[in-house]
């Protein structure tokens, strides 16, 4: 499937609770009959006060929770659809970045058997560019380029992805496009 599970260590590490605590914590306050939202509250309410991005880190923890106790697979969105990403970083800057990619997958009519549902959108911030795409298949795909240093990063975000499967054979088909990208 190649979609990982939560990182129980990293939570551990940036919230100073390990993964055995959060989890009685959790479990004694009977949190698998909690929603999503409410997990990620409780989280939240014991989340020590020098943890710095403790929101993020407390849905981090009720992701974790809800993996642990079956109700959603790694890769899983609240919405029962599958995402995830694959990355590389390039000498380019933002622009070269973004017309690198665009020149990439010019000669493209299909991408992984899947038509495009519109045309792709791309848009910038002064820090950022982005390419959006819909699929016939229902997925949408997003490449986010950013600075990192002096190179920029691309990283291709699929969201709504019905299986794991259909999950892991995109991310498939865009780490061949980011072989050819990186030529």
């Amino acid at each position: 499937m190649g979609i990982k599970s939560s990182n129980t260590g990293a939570i551990a590490n940036a919230t100073g609770t390990s993964w055995e605590q959060w989890s009685a914590t959790l479990e004694s306050k009977n949190a698998s009959a909690l929603t999503h939202k409410e997990i990620a509250e409780l989280a939240y309410a014991h989340m020590s006060e020098t943890v710095q991005n403790s929101g993020w880190w407390a849905q981090s923890v009720a992701v974790a929770y809800e993996q642990q106790i079956g109700r959603r697979l790694p890769g899983q969105a609240q919405d029962g659809t599958f995402q995830g990403s694959v990355s590389t970083t390039t000498d380019a800057d933002l622009d070269a970045a973004l017309a690198k990619w665009e020149s990439t997958i010019a000669h493209l009519d299909k991408f992984n058997s899947q038509a495009l549902s519109d045309p792709a959108r791309t848009s910038s911030s002064e820090r950022w560019r982005y390419w959006r795409a819909s699929f016939s298949d229902g997925t949408k795909t997003q490449v986010d380029i950013g600075l990192k240093g002096d190179k920029s990063s691309i990283a291709i975000n699929v969201t709504k992805a019905k299986t794991p499967d259909q999950l892991s054979d995109w991310k498939s088909f865009w780490r061949q496009i980011l072989g050819e990208f990186k030529k």
